[in-house]
């Protein structure tokens, strides 16, 4: 009985840890694919363009999110096009999921002594809802009319958040996601 208390206990503990780290893992997840063959130097400026029926977020939101893009494509060296030539077209789609976490945590002890049962341990359990934010941005070459380029970035949204941090996170998430783009493909 005492050994099936402290399997319990110690399930339990693995369980919140897993938990956790999935969310944790979660929480900083970045992902790009893009139309093998394609000279992504060719590209110097682009342009902001629409994806019809994706629902758009407020103008604050919006801005932010533009911001960290340009900021990035800035440092990969594309220019912003100020007419409607551009090389490139640059569109991004938001996405909001939820996920439960389960945090468990025992209380008592395992017992000692010669005592049958040796000693009970609780386990309690308790969920949280997690608001994941996932941003998908999309690159155009408007001469051939294809995607060239997608890019998903995907962390845990701090409702309480300042807008500085926001902004900070949104920075960070859009230099990591273009980290290699106009790097050649490893072959």
């Amino acid at each position: 009985m005492r050994t099936h208390n402290r399997n319990f206990s110690l399930l339990a503990v693995i369980a919140s840890v897993l938990f956790i780290g999935a969310a944790a893992a979660h929480a900083q997840d970045v992902s790009v694919n893009y139309a093998p063959g394609t000279d992504f130097f060719k590209y110097s400026t682009y342009r902001w363009v629409e994806v019809e029926g994706a629902e758009k977020p407020d103008d604050i939101v919006d801005g932010q999110i533009r911001q960290a893009v340009e900021k990035a494509l800035a440092a990969k060296g594309l220019k912003k096009a100020e007419g409607d030539e551009a090389s490139l077209f640059i569109a991004y789609q938001l996405a909001l999921t939820q996920e439960r976490q389960v945090n468990a945590y025992s209380s008592g002890g395992y017992g000692y002594g010669w005592r049958y049962g040796g000693g009970m341990a609780t386990t309690t359990a308790t969920t949280t809802t997690i608001n994941i934010g996932t941003i998908a941005l999309d690159m155009y070459d408007p001469a051939e009319k294809a995607l060239v380029w997608r890019g998903q970035a995907s962390k845990t949204i701090d409702a309480k958040a300042k807008p500085e941090k926001r902004q900070k996170n949104l920075d960070r998430a859009m230099t990591k996601l273009l980290k290699g783009f106009r790097k050649p493909p490893k072959t």
